[in-house]
């Protein structure tokens, strides 16, 4: 990080609620958990009386099947965002310029702009058509965060040929690829892969997440990643959610199921994004954010002011809850 960077960076704005009497649709979590959490929590933190063994074995294993991919191209971070930091970092130097999309996660331009280099922002739909030369990185997130749209495979795979001819690293942001069918970028040479369990196993305060790249990139995160960076029950609870198959199956299908018929109720008095992931975005039109805003934390609800994203002025992002939990929401969006 360069120092004087941190003067005049702003934080960026995120959804999520902490008061446990509001039903948080702002954020993109799974309100769900797998079974057996809880009891591998508690062992561990049991055992959180000594350091956690710093290569992480277990969780790299895990995590190297949950990807398919060698459990030396794995390297552990305290949740995604995390492993964006480390990627960013570890790769970019001041003066450097990166593509970053937009509307998309705020915490990349952030990040970005604390290394002392320049983020030159593209449409997220465009991306994959600029010129990477001159780009020390170039940032994808699939499915994009806040419009829930993902890249074509082919598509990503040719822009990472592109990639590899000028030395521009692609830094890929899977946190919502788990609810989808579509193939990782993970092993792929010149590619860093950063993926977070928070919001596929519905534990966004436990901050578990990794890395996944190759060759002479692996070796630079693995120098630089933080000693004892996941705590013990972080990586226990973490790899117990890998194995879990079956609850990622039955996930993809309740949000799947739920964001259609979603999506069909509110297409008449908004505009819907086509979204793979679960959540949505919605424009308001000539009904105010604020209005909107107003009558859903009047019902104890909230959901995401979206205007925060670069591009985006009469927007709101939902998230996709259990089918009781978004019926409440949708009674309140559609009497506005």
């Amino acid at each position: 990080m360069n120092p004087e960077s941190t003067q005049g960076v702003e934080r960026v704005p995120h959804g999520g609620c902490s008061d446990p009497g509001i039903t948080d649709f702002s954020a993109n979590v799974n309100p769900k958990t797998p079974s057996g959490v809880a009891g591998v929590y508690e062992a561990a933190l049991i055992q959180s009386k000594r350091y956690p063994a710093d290569d992480y074995s277990e969780y790299r294993a895990a995590a190297s099947e949950y990807v398919d991919c060698p459990t030396e191209t794995i390297v552990p971070t305290p949740g995604g965002l995390a492993g964006i930091r480390l990627a960013i970092e570890t790769i970019v130097e001041p003066g450097d310029s990166v593509l970053v999309p937009y509307p998309s996660f705020g915490e990349y331009a952030r990040e970005v702009s604390l290394q002392g280099a320049s983020a030159e922002f593209v449409p997220h739909d465009e991306l994959l058509h600029q010129d990477p030369a001159d780009h020390t990185m170039a940032i994808v997130c699939t499915p994009n965060n806040p419009t829930g749209t993902a890249y074509d495979s082919g598509d990503l795979l040719s822009f990472l040929d592109r990639c590899r001819e000028t030395r521009t690293t692609l830094l890929a942001d899977e946190a919502f690829l788990g609810f989808t069918e579509r193939p990782s970028m993970a092993g792929q040479r010149g590619a860093v892969v950063a993926r977070s369990l928070t919001k596929l196993f519905g534990l966004p305060g436990l901050r578990t997440g990794f890395l996944v790249a190759t060759d002479e990139l692996g070796d630079r995160l693995e120098t630089g990643r933080i000693a004892w960076g996941l705590g013990t029950p972080a990586a226990a609870v973490g790899a117990h959610c890998m194995s879990q198959d079956e609850f990622v199956e039955e996930t993809r299908r309740r949000v799947c199921s739920e964001r259609t018929r979603m999506a069909e109720l509110l297409d008449e008095q908004y505009e819907v994004t086509p979204s793979e992931a679960p959540f949505l975005l919605l424009g308001t039109g000539n009904v105010s954010v604020d209005r909107i805003l107003d009558r859903v934390h009047e019902t104890d609800l909230t959901v995401r002011d979206a205007r925060s994203f670069r591009g985006l002025d009469s927007h709101i992002r939902i998230a996709v809850r259990t089918d009781a939990e978004n019926d409440r929401l949708l009674d309140v969006l559609c009497d506005v």
